[in-house]
């Protein structure tokens, strides 16, 4: 027989079967995405009230917004999305490669108002220990480092890239990408779910890059994967995504976040990523090669967010025929 839990929700005493926040919200008649919840004296954000479990002797307040007329308008600066427990505003990821200079680098980083980089793991300039370094211009205290395996094509590299990674910063969010072959630099899946495995089994946790497909996604997730990270289109090809059907059935089928992740080349299809459901975008080579890379990080950033709003705001029904704005009865 389920345990019925003892909680304090709005000042007053009440009991609930075991399960999220969400589910106690959706037994109180109210719908999760319209309110906002504090757990124990912390605010839970709302992408997440789904995943957390209400305990026993739970001190909950549930609020929401009323008078001045109703409005399922959500605020941006409060849609924020969580990966293995860290919560985040930005949902543009940039990368730190083919910039001229890390000046650049950190002001394009600035502009896009990206709170997570990725950055390579790579060899110490032992010839010139005081050679400037990443760490001198973006400083990792602010802003959240994702180191990653680019340029590793077994799991056994990947694996060791991140062992030292960690062993250098402390880091346990990882990018993880296992590359097949150099020409298309697409994921070897096969190598990839390997190294999830390992990854996680050594408390790591894994974004991991893969191929669009959603039953590698789900092979991902059930490997230990805490974000799934499709491609739009080959690395540093500016070719947008190229398949948006299975982008959104990835989207649809997850249960950790899902970001696009290579192939975008400009804002706009950057904003149909957000638009497709994606919880983010991560890119490096069309804020990097952009003549104005500082004005394309900004334009990144804008087109990420009408993106997410163009998304959470759904959009209109397609039709076969055209259908007036304006009614035709009773024109002169």
């Amino acid at each position: 027989m389920t345990a019925i839990l003892s909680l304090t929700v709005n000042g007053e005493p009440r009991r609930a079967a075991p399960g999220s926040i969400a589910d106690l919200v959706r037994s109180l008649d109210l719908e999760p995405t319209k309110v906002a919840v504090e757990r124990n004296g912390e605010i839970v954000p709302r992408s997440t009230l789904a995943n957390v479990p209400i305990a026993e002797g739970d001190v909950l307040e549930i609020v929401h917004f009323v008078g001045g007329g109703q409005t399922d308008v959500t605020d941006l600066n409060e849609d924020t999305w969580t990966v293995a427990g860290r919560t985040f505003r930005s949902r543009l990821i940039v990368g730190t490669g083919k910039y001229k200079d890390f000046e650049q680098n950190a002001a394009a980083v600035e502009a896009s108002g990206a709170e997570i980089v990725t950055v390579a793991v790579r060899r110490v300039n032992v010839s010139d220990p005081k050679a400037p370094m990443l760490t001198d211009y973006i400083d990792p205290k602010k802003i959240t480092y994702l180191p990653n395996t680019a340029g590793c094509f077994t799991a056994e590299d990947a694996i060791r890239t991140l062992r030292l990674a960690r062993e250098a910063g402390g880091w346990d969010l990882v990018k993880l990408e296992v590359l097949g072959e150099a020409r298309t630099l697409y994921p070897n899946m096969i190598e990839t779910i390997r190294a999830t495995e390992v990854l996680a089994k050594e408390g790591f946790l894994p974004m991991v890059y893969c191929v669009d497909d959603p039953i590698a996604a789900k092979q991902l997730e059930d490997a230990g994967a805490v974000a799934v990270m499709p491609l739009g289109a080959p690395i540093g090809s500016g070719l947008g995504i190229q398949n948006r059907v299975t982008v959104r059935l990835i989207v649809e089928g997850a249960k950790v976040p899902v970001l696009v992740d290579a192939g975008v080349g400009t804002a706009s299809e950057a904003a149909v990523a957000m638009e497709l459901g994606c919880d983010g975008v991560l890119m490096n080579t069309a804020i990097a090669e952009a003549k104005d890379p500082i004005r394309m990080a900004r334009a990144m950033k804008l087109a990420v967010q009408a993106g997410r709003d163009a998304y959470l705001a759904g959009r209109m029904q397609t039709r076969k025929y055209a259908d007036p704005s304006s009614p035709l009865a009773g024109l002169i």
